[in-house]
C-alpha cells in the first residue's frame, strides 16, 4: 500500500490559496516568534531569579526544563487537535494560554506561581508552531513554499537564538518581571488581530481522542526530555533521581506509543500518524533537523557559560555577543527560501552542513585567551550554516507528505525539535561537566577546567556534525515539488515519494 493510499481520508481542502492570506500568515509568524522567544528567554535570568526568589540552581532550572517538558507533552496532541478543530479555535486557544501564562508569571509572588505561569505559557507555545506549519502548507502553493518556510525559519531558529539577548538587555535595566510585562501587550494584540484576520482554511472532521495514546505520549516524551535534561546534573552528582529511570520509562513508553499508533492508524484514529515516515525525504530531513537543532541549542547553552565563567563577560555583554548570529540567520532565511524554490534542497543543505561543521570545529579552539572577534566570527559561521539548512530541510520534510498528513507531520517536526534541543543540551552539558570534573581532579584551576570541559563538548558536536555532512548528500527534492523534469530526474528515489496535492 502506498503512502497516498494509506493516508486517512482528506479533511483539508485541496483548493487554491484563499485571497488575502498574507495578513493571516504574517500574524501567525509574528505570534509564533513571540511565543518561541520565551523558550530561551529565561536562561540568562536564572542567576537573578535564584537571588530574588531564594532558590537553588537545580530549582531554578525547572523554569526552563518545565517549559520543555510541557512542550514535549502537548505538541504530539496538536496533530489530533488540528484535524478536530478549525484554525481559529486552535489559534485562540494557543494565544489565550500564552497570554494567561504570561500574566500569571508577571504577577508571580514566588517560584511556584512563576513555574505555573511558565507551564501555561508552554502549552500555548506548543500549539503555535504546528498551527503555523499546517496553515502555510494549506494556503501556500508548492512553488512558493520554500520562500515562506524561509520566513518560518526565522521563528524556529532566530527566536531561540536572540532570547538570551532580549533577557540580557531587559535585566540590565529592569526587574525580571518585565520580561513578561513587555511580552503581554504583544500577545493581547495578536489575539485582537486574530479576531479580524484569522479565517478557517481547513475542514474539521470528527476524530476520536485516544486517552491511552495521550498517557503513553506524556510518559514517553516527558520522560525522555526530563531524563536528557538531567544528564548534566547527574554528571556532577546532583541529579534528584538516577537519570536512567526517566530515560528507561520514556523509552519503554515510546515503544508502547509507537505500537499503539501503528494499530490505530489502520482505522485513521492515530493521535500521531506515523505514516509520515514512509516518505524518505521526511525521515532523512528529521534526522538532520535533530543534528542541527541539537547543535544550536547546545551552543546556546555553552556559549553563555564560556563567555561569563571563562572570559568573565557580563550578562549584557554575553547577550549582545550572541545577537549578530541570530540577526544573520534572520536576514538570510527569506533568501534561502527563494533559492530553495529555484534549486531545491541539496545545493543548500550540503554547503550549509559543511559550514556548520567547520564552525563547530572552530569552537574547539576556544580557550581562556580567545579574542572576542574570533568567537563572534565562528558563531556567525555556525548560524550561517544552520540558516542554509533549516528552511530546505523543513520544506522538503513537510512538502513530501500527502495533504491529510500535514497536521501529523507538523506535530512530529515540533516534537523532534524539542527532543533534539534537550538531547543537544544534555550532550554538550554532560561533556562539559565531565571535562570540568577531570580538570579539577588534575589540579587545574576552575577557569582552565571549565575551558577544557567546553572544548570537549564542542569537539563531540563537531564529530557528530561530520556524520550530518555525509547524510546531507542524500537529501532530495520531493518529487511532487519538482518544478521541472530535470529536478525530478535528479531524485533517483522519486518513485518512493507521493504527490502532496493536486496542482
Amino acid at each position: 500500500m502506498t503512502t497516498a493510499e494509506a493516508a486517512p481520508s482528506a479533511s483539508l481542502p485541496a483548493t487554491a490559496p484563499a485571497p488575502r492570506t498574507g495578513p493571516v500568515i504574517a500574524l501567525l509568524v509574528a505570534a509564533a516568534f513571540v511565543v518561541i522567544l520565551n523558550e530561551t528567554i529565561m536562561s540568562v535570568a536564572l542567576p537573578r531569579l535564584m537571588a530574588d526568589l531564594d532558590i537553588t540552581a537545580a530549582t531554578a532550572q525547572w523554569l526552563t526544563t518545565g517549559f520543555m517538558l510541557t512542550m514535549a507533552v502537548v505538541i504530539p496532541l496538536t496533530g489530533w487537535a488540528l484535524e478536530r478543530f478549525n484554525i481559529r479555535a486552535v489559534f485562540f486557544t494557543a494565544m489565550g494560554l500564552f497570554a494567561a501564562g504570561t500574566l500569571i508569571a508577571a504577577l508571580a509572588p514566588g517560584f511556584e506561581i512563576l513555574l505555573a505561569g511558565r507551564i501555561i505559557q508552554a502549552g500555548g507555545t506548543a500549539i503555535m508552531m504546528p498551527l503555523l506549519f499546517t496553515t502555510v502548507l494549506n494556503v501556500v502553493p508548492p512553488t512558493h513554499r520554500g520562500r515562506m518556510m524561509g520566513v518560518i525559519s526565522i521563528v524556529i531558529a532566530v527566536a531561540p537564538a536572540i532570547g538570551p539577548t532580549v533577557s540580557g538587555v531587559i535585566l540590565s535595566a529592569l526587574d525580571w518581571r518585565w520580561m513578561f510585562w513587555i511580552v503581554l501587550p504583544i500577545a493581547v494584540l495578536a489575539i485582537v488581530l486574530g479576531a479580524i484576520w484569522v479565517k478557517n482554511v481547513t475542514v474539521p472532521k470528527r476524530v476520536r481522542f485516544d486517552v491511552i495514546s495521550v498517557v503513553f505520549s506524556a510518559l514517553a516524551f516527558g520522560g525522555l526530555i526530563y531524563g536528557l535534561a538531567s544528564i548534566g546534573e547527574a554528571a556532577t552528582g546532583h541529579a534528584p533521581i538516577p537519570v536512567w529511570i526517566p530515560i528507561v520509562v520514556g523509552a519503554l513508553a515510546l515503544v508502547a506509543f509507537v505500537l499503539r499508533q501503528l494499530f490505530l492508524q489502520r482505522q485513521d484514529r492515530a493521535l500521531l500518524d506515523l505514516r509520515t515516515f514512509t516518505s524518505r525525504s521526511f525521515s532523512l530531513a528529521v534526522v538532520l533537523v535533530v543534528v542541527a537543532m541539537g547543535a544550536m541549542f547546545g551552543t546556546l547553552v555553552l556559549l553563555p557559560i564560556y563567555l561569563q565563567q571563562v572570559l568573565g563577560l557580563s550578562t549584557l555583554e554575553t547577550g549582545l555577543m550572541l545577537l549578530p548570529g541570530g540577526v544573520l540567520m534572520g536576514v538570510i532565511a527569506p533568501v534561502v527560501g527563494s533559492l530553495f524554490d529555484r534549486f531545491g534542497p541539496r545545493p543548500l543543505v550540503i554547503p550549509g552542513m559543511v559550514v556548520a561543521a567547520a564552525a563547530l570545529w572552530g569552537m574547539t579552539t576556544f580557550g581562556v585567551e580567545t579574542p572576542v572577534w574570533w568567537i563572534i566570527a565562528v558563531h556567525l559561521a555556525l548560524n550561517l550554516g544552520l540558516g542554509f539548512v533549516f528552511t530546505p530541510l523543513l520544506t522538503s520534510a513537510l512538502g513530501s507528505l500527502p495533504r491529510p498528513l500535514y497536521p501529523h507531520g507538523s506535530a512530529i517536526v515540533g516534537t523532534v525539535q524539542q527532543l533534539a534541543g534537550a538531547a543537544g543540551t544534555a550532550l554538550f552539558v554532560t561533556m562539559m561537566s565531565l571535562g570540568l570534573a577531570s580538570g579539577l581532579e588534575g589540579g587545574v584551576d576552575a577557569v582552565e577546567a571549565t575551558a577544557s570541559g567546553i572544548h570537549s563538548a564542542f569537539l563531540t558536536g563537531a564529530i557528530i556534525a561530520l556524520g550530518a555532512v555525509v547524510l546531507a548528500c542524500f537529501v532530495r527534492r520531493p518529487a511532487a515539488d519538482a518544478s521541472d523534469d530535470s529536478a525530478a530526474s535528479d531524485d533517483s528515489d522519486a518513485s518512493d515519494e507521493q504527490p502532496i496535492l493536486a496542482h
